[in-house]
C-alpha cells in the first residue's frame, strides 16, 4: 500500500492526531508518530506525548489511544503502543 493521504497509516495519524491535539490542556502540543512496520500497511508501532496523560496510569493513557482509534483497529493486524507520556515525561526522561 502506497503512503498517500488515504493510507491506513495516515488515517490511524490523523486520528490520534484529532484526538490527542484538540484535547491539550497546555501550550504543550502533542506529538503523534506512526511507524508501519510490516510493509503490508497494517502493523504499526504508535508514540503518543500529550499532556492529557497527565495523573493517568499506563493502562488508563493506553486505553485513551485505544479509544482513539475505534473503528480502525477493524483494518489493523497489529498496533503496539510504545509510548504514552507527557510533554513533562519526556524533559525530565522518565
Amino acid at each position: 500500500m502506497d503512503d498517500d493521504d488515504g493510507s491506513l497509516r495516515r488515517r490511524l495519524e490523523r486520528r490520534l492526531e484529532d484526538c490527542f491535539k484538540k484535547q491539550q490542556q497546555g501550550g504543550e502540543h502533542a506529538k503523534i508518530d506512526v511507524v508501519e512496520l510490516s510493509g503490508c500497511g497494517d502493523s504499526f508501532e504508535v508514540y503518543v506525548v500529550s499532556d492529557v496523560f497527565e495523573g493517568k496510569r499506563l493502562i488508563e493513557r493506553h486505553g485513551l489511544v485505544n479509544q482513539a482509534v475505534g473503528d480502525l483497529m477493524q483494518e489493523i493486524h497489529a498496533l503496539s503502543i510504545k509510548k504514552t507520556k507527557t510533554p513533562g515525561e519526556m524533559s525530565h526522561g522518565t
